[in-house]
């Protein structure tokens, strides 16, 4: 924008001094030649005394004196033919001031000026002088390069100011542009200036009233997730309360761990949910630590059911740019897809390599029936009768960590989830790698 209020200024200002510059010149150039021909005649016209009073010898010298002095030649052309001073052609020019009349005509390369003198014996004598081009345009190109510098000068200025204008009016915008980017990126806390012109002001409090009720409802939202979570504790102290009164210990150790993990759970969604918004912080974790740690929690539901499990992990670390809780809640997807939507038996396989470029690669596939809906990736899509949001969380944490999931068919005919994790940037790399050197060395003897 300031870019074309600065050009559209340089075309208007443009406009007005090709409109005023150029009959300007054209007026220094006619001045000049109208000066230059009015010497021409008041010298002429001073000989008109001598040519009517004295005799032709005088005559002769005072002009020969002139012509010696001056710079403009003089020829007259006597009643009886003869022609006195400098020799002249008699032009038609001449020839039409023989009848009386005094005038000034264009020539060859200059002007022509001819002086009548009447009432001599024998009829009209004729003044010539001839003033060349160069008389006539003497001191125009100096006078022409004054007027260019004075355009150049004054439009330089006139940018000058326009782009000082157009800053000063770009320059809220630029700001209230700035905030807008910065609510995108979830900085709900970022205000426009309310300054610079009434309409950029207007602009800006209604974003600025945009982000407050922006804020004021997804805070609003987060109270009622944490209400709702909350609301599960009393379902749970309930099933704590039947898992104590079982009469198998084993039964209810089991049954306490797996209310503690519940109760875990719900702990950290309200605390997710109550969090205030802001930019999210460079999360990374170790994709194999996790991945082995979930994958041994698993593995004693499917040595229950009789599923064969099979796990293949690389030899860590493996950073990728995902939190712990984020991957954790991943793999639990995957997984209890598997135990939920297979029959009991069934067997699974969890591969996880490294990725090009950095990060990691997590295969997950079974041998059951397959998806039963191409699109169980969509929120919401399910084709067996669940909520269809955990193939969603899956594919978000992934894209949020720059990488993907993409669905497939495993060889023995069950269901494939490829689900590719980004790695982290250079300087939390370093960081991680510190921290892993810094507990194996408090690990050593």
């Amino acid at each position: 924008m300031r870019a074309r209020l600065v050009l559209l200024v340089i075309a208007m200002v443009s406009l007005v001094l090709v409109a005023f510059l150029i009959p300007f010149a054209l007026l220094v150039r006619n001045s000049a030649a109208e000066r230059a021909v009015s010497k021409a005649i008041v010298e002429l016209e001073a000989f008109v005394p001598m040519v009517a009073t004295v005799d032709t010898v005088t005559l002769r010298l005072a002009v020969d004196r002139a012509n010696a002095a001056r710079q403009h030649q003089v020829t007259v052309f006597m009643p009886n033919g003869q022609v006195i001073g400098v020799p002249a052609p008699r032009t038609a020019t001449v020839q039409l001031a023989m009848t009386g009349r005094s005038l000034t005509a264009t020539a060859p390369h200059g002007r022509e000026i001819v002086v009548a003198v009447a009432g001599l014996d024998g009829g009209t004598a004729v003044i010539r002088s001839f003033v060349p081009d160069a008389e006539l345009q003497r001191g125009v190109g100096h006078a022409w390069m004054i007027i260019c510098l004075l355009g150049l000068g004054l439009l330089t200025v006139s940018v000058l100011v326009a782009y000082h204008l157009a800053r000063n009016l770009t320059r809220p915008l630029t700001a209230v542009a700035d905030v807008s980017y910065r609510l995108a990126q979830g900085d709900l806390t970022a205000r426009a200036p309310t300054d610079g012109p009434a309409e950029v002001r207007q602009v800006s409090v209604g974003l600025n009233l945009l982000a407050a009720r922006i804020g004021d409802l997804l805070e609003a939202e987060r109270e009622m997730v944490a209400d709702l979570s909350h609301r599960l504790r009393t379902p749970l102290t309930a099933l704590r309360i039947d898992a104590e009164s079982m009469g198998g210990p084993h039964d209810q150790a089991r049954l306490s761990a797996d209310l503690d993990a519940v109760e875990r759970t719900i702990d950290a969604i309200i605390r997710e949910a109550r969090r205030p918004a802001s930019h999210p912080a460079a999360a990374v974790c170790d994709a194999v630590e996790v991945v082995t740690e979930r994958a041994a929690f698993w593995s004693v539901l499917a040595e229950e059911e009789g599923r064969p499990m099979q796990v293949l992990v690389v030899r860590g670390p493996l950073n990728v740019k995902v939190s712990r809780d984020d991957l954790a809640a991943s793999v639990d997807v995957l997984l209890d897809n598997i135990f939920t939507h297979t029959p009991e038996g069934c067997a699974m396989d969890l591969q996880l390599g490294g990725r090009a470029g950095g990060g990691a690669v997590l295969v997950m596939s079974d041998a059951g029936k397959g998806l039963p809906d191409v699109l169980a990736l969509e929120r919401g899509r399910s084709g067996s009768g669940s909520t269809g949001l955990g193939l969603d969380i899956v594919r978000r944490v992934a894209i949020r960590s720059g990488g993907t999931v993409s669905l497939g068919r495993a060889p023995g005919g069950g269901a494939m989830i490829v689900m590719e994790l980004g790695g982290p940037p250079p300087m939390a790399r370093r960081r991680n790698r510190h921290r892993a050197r810094k507990r194996r060395f408090q690990r050593s003897p």
